[in-house]
């Protein structure tokens, strides 16, 4: 990529580079030559035995560099920014999850809120210019789809949602005040390998393997706008250029699929028929999502690639893979 290479020369800060979407981002920028320094907390929000799992991959690259610790803490990212002089940013460290927000929204916004006016404060002190911003689609609840990233956003309905609302204000007021350049990237329902074990489709490949109930909440007809893990990395990198201020949602840009339909095809690719335990729906979660990705398609030259069968065949060969080692620990 052309327009990345005045920051070939330095290192990329990541942070949250042993989580789902970290480790695959992190992985794909050592592959095109970039230097990394990764930082992650390896939290127990799932087994910190998956993200060593990621990590020991990125290990074998001798331009990858791991530092264990928080976004929170700011006299270790001011060591960080004085030590390594970063030539930009992408803030992935996050808790995720829209039901875990509503038990513990005071993690969320101390990691998602606070996490991130800190990266930002440093840039500031220490004239790092570029930041990617890992937001949500969750911030359009209540939207008319597909979402448009002009659509008002002030109606979040969790916490994980409001903490991901004041990350991208923050950013904004850095970006006026100081002239950082901030390219803010809405995620839409992002699967594949290796993904969080608190992720419907993950439980549903665990639960119809198993013969296990799936706990579903509500009839299934909801539905998202699900992304493989290998596009969303991509367009998370291609953000990576000079834009000014831009938020854009990096989504699969179709009609969303129901949870219906995945279960479905998990069950044809397991050969198994799933047992179905249908819950209320929880009121923090959304009906459906729908990304317009026209303007990744212009400013970052970028749509998504994998569609949804090979997508979940290759969540499901790696969990069947490594499903004697996953089930070491509890993935509910």
């Amino acid at each position: 990529m052309d327009e990345l290479k005045h920051l070939s020369k330095g290192q990329l800060l990541l942070t949250g580079c042993a989580g789902f979407i970290g480790a695959r981002t992190t992985a794909l920028l050592l592959e095109m030559g970039f230097k990394v320094i990764g930082l992650d907390n390896l939290n127990d929000y799932y087994s910190p035995e998956l993200k060593r799992f990621r990590l020991k991959s990125l290990s074998e690259f001798k331009d990858f560099q791991f530092i264990e610790g928080d976004v929170e803490d700011r006299k270790l990212l001011e060591n960080i920014f004085v030590k390594y002089q970063p030539v930009a940013v992408i803030n992935l460290a996050a808790r995720a999850g829209v039901r875990a927000s509503m038990d513990d929204p005071y993690i969320y916004n101390s990691t998602n809120t606070v996490g991130t006016l800190n990266l930002l404060e440093c840039m500031r002190k220490y004239h790092v210019n570029k930041i990617v911003l890992a937001s949500t689609s969750s911030l359009y609840a209540g939207q008319e789809m597909p979402f448009k990233e002009t659509l008002a956003v002030n109606q979040p309905i969790s916490p994980y949602a409001c903490s991901k609302k004041a990350a991208e204000l923050l950013c904004y007021n850095h970006h006026f005040h100081y002239g950082i350049d901030v390219s803010i990237v809405r995620y839409f329902t992002v699967y594949g390998p290796a993904g969080r074990p608190d992720m419907g489709y993950f439980r549903f490949i665990k639960w119809v393997d198993m013969q296990e109930p799936i706990q579903l909440f509500g009839d299934g007809n909801q539905s998202r706008d699900f992304t493989f893990i290998d596009d969303i990395a991509k367009g998370t990198i291609k953000a990576l250029k000079p834009l000014g201020y831009e938020i854009i949602n990096l989504g699969g840009g179709k009609q969303p699929i129901t949870i219906n339909t995945i279960i479905q095809i998990v069950e044809g690719m397991l050969n198994k028929k799933a047992i179905v335990n249908n819950k209320e729906l929880n009121k923090s979660d959304m009906e459906s999502t729908w990304a317009d990705i026209s303007k990744a398609k212009v400013l970052l030259n970028w749509e998504p690639t994998i569609g949804i069968e090979v997508g979940l065949s290759k969540a499901v060969n790696w969990y069947l893979q490594n499903k004697i080692w996953l089930n070491k620990f509890n993935i509910n």
